[in-house]
């Protein structure tokens, strides 16, 4: 039992570790896809199109009125005005007011809208700046990733160099000890094997170089575990060269390329913008109301008063007033549980009349205004003028912008047309070398052919075969580029 338990847990650990070792596999579709989530320019440009989100919010919300509400307690000393009387006075006294302010905008001249308008534009111009910046990274993975492919089909080819340089070796010095060849035949191979060994070295070499070049491009780190995993250049599909004519993908990228319709949507912001400048040269209707109250203590000091009904009354205490029949009376408001001798303000005398005096000193206005722009150091003159310019300006460059993209395109056409010439002039020239090398190595078996030439046509060979590689995957990508341009995308399955 002890055993079977511990064999179990052997095998239970092997299960769940053997998958954590093994060698991460990376397709295209998971490296652009790693890419957009940490490349720093696609970052910031997702940043910058959540920022122009939040102002079209703003602007969107600045269609419904405008409200705030204020409070404010204090002291005041020497000579003021009393808020509950509106008269001026020396006496010191407490005061609370309380305020609430509302106004809207009834007309001015669609500038509301236009900005409404302007900043929509501008927040889908930086999502299609977002996309524009995803398809030039997948892009440049798409090529970095190709030349990673490249490099290891180059060590392929050099592995296959030396092993052939390995076995005529071999049979050479098999027969050199024989005596039926000299010594230098063996020699001569020695060292093609040393060059071949050092070639294969460096075709190593610039493949770990070409993956670190990926990893930084994808901003992983460069001890981590990476591994290419893609089809053979054989299987990756490419379009018709018929299929990709420079004039049917330039209308093709015009109505699909992110950059065209972030140039659109920038020009329609700008003509928004345009008009809401125009409309700050022109008088605005707004309505307005308000709200308010107050209270105050002013606990006035009366050195000589007819105080009736109390014996007992202090002066500058706090009294109540009447008029009536033309003689003032000052009455003294003597609350038993407070005491009202000099220094006896307590908390409840302060606050006497509080609701009644808020209740009695409530206000309300409402109104409509009319704000009509004389003269204001021609600013609101040259902000639209500028804006006027600025328009003018991005359909200009708008213009440089697609022809720049038009000539990519025709120059992207005729560069693969070359490759697709070049790669069927390398296939050509494969099968001539191979039939070469063939011949040379049966005649060098029977002793018709000496070992330089030998090498010459298994290097003629070699060659061929590393040109029609790199000529296949430079084929494939700048077939990549036209599908990229026509809005394809980038695939390699």
């Amino acid at each position: 039992m002890k055993l079977t338990a511990f064999s179990f847990t052997i095998i239970a650990l092997l299960y769940f570790i053997s998958p954590a070792a093994a060698q991460e596999k990376w397709d295209l579709k998971k490296s652009v896809e790693y890419a957009w989530s940490h490349n720093v320019t696609v970052r910031q440009a997702s940043i910058q199109a959540d920022i122009d989100s939040l102002t079209l919010r703003m602007n969107r919300l600045a269609q419904y009125p405008f409200a705030s509400a204020n409070t404010g307690l204090g002291m005041r000393f020497g000579r003021s005005i009393d808020p509950s009387t509106n008269q001026f006075t020396t006496t010191q006294f407490l005061s609370q007011q309380y305020n609430f302010q509302a106004s809207i905008t009834i007309f001015n001249w669609n500038n509301l809208k236009n900005n409404i308008l302007a900043a929509r534009f501008g927040a889908e111009a930086s999502r299609m700046d977002v996309e524009k910046s995803k398809n030039d990274l997948a892009l440049n993975v798409a090529s970095q990733y190709l030349q990673a492919l490249l490099a290891q089909e180059q060590i392929h080819v050099a592995e296959v160099q030396v092993n052939q340089t390995q076995g005529q070796l071999l049979d050479t010095r098999k027969r050199v000890d024989a005596g039926s060849l000299p010594e230098l035949n063996a020699v001569q191979l020695e060292a093609q094997l040393a060059t071949d060994s050092s070639s294969l070295i460096t075709a190593k070499s610039n493949a770990e170089l070409s993956v670190l070049s990926l990893k930084a491009l994808l901003y992983l780190d460069a001890a981590s575990p990476f591994e290419l995993d893609a089809p053979p250049v054989d299987n990756i599909p490419v379009d018709p060269i018929a299929e990709l004519q420079p004039d049917f993908v330039f209308n093709m990228a015009m109505k699909f390329q992110p950059a065209q319709k972030s140039n659109e949507l920038r020009i329609k912001a700008l003509e928004a913008g345009l008009k809401a400048s125009k409309s700050l040269m022109y008088p605005t209707l707004s309505g307005f109301g308000a709200l308010g109250s107050n209270f105050s203590n002013s606990l006035k000091e009366i050195k000589s008063a007819q105080f009736v009904g109390y014996s007992n009354a202090v002066p500058g205490g706090p009294v109540s007033v009447d008029t009536a029949g033309g003689l003032t009376r000052y009455y003294p408001v003597v609350n038993p549980n407070v005491n009202l001798t000099s220094g006896g303000k307590s908390f409840g005398r302060i606050w006497n009349g509080y609701g009644s005096q808020l209740n009695n000193n409530f206000g309300q206005n409402l109104g409509v205004q009319l704000n009509i722009p004389i003269f204001n150091g021609g600013s609101a003159r040259i902000n639209y003028e500028k804006q006027k310019l600025n328009l003018l300006n991005a359909k200009v460059s708008r213009e440089a912008i697609d022809q720049t993209l038009k000539q990519n395109i025709y120059q992207a056409y005729v560069s693969a047309v070359s490759a697709l010439n070049k790669y069927n002039a390398n296939q050509s020239t494969v099968n001539a070398t191979g039939k070469a090398f063939d011949f040379a190595t049966k005649r060098y078996n029977v002793g018709l052919l000496s070992t330089l030439e030998l090498i010459t046509a298994q290097t003629n060979f070699t060659k061929a075969k590393l040109d029609l590689i790199t000529s296949h995957y430079d084929y494939v990508f700048k077939m990549k580029v036209l599908e990229f341009y026509k809005g394809q995308g980038i695939r390699l399955q």
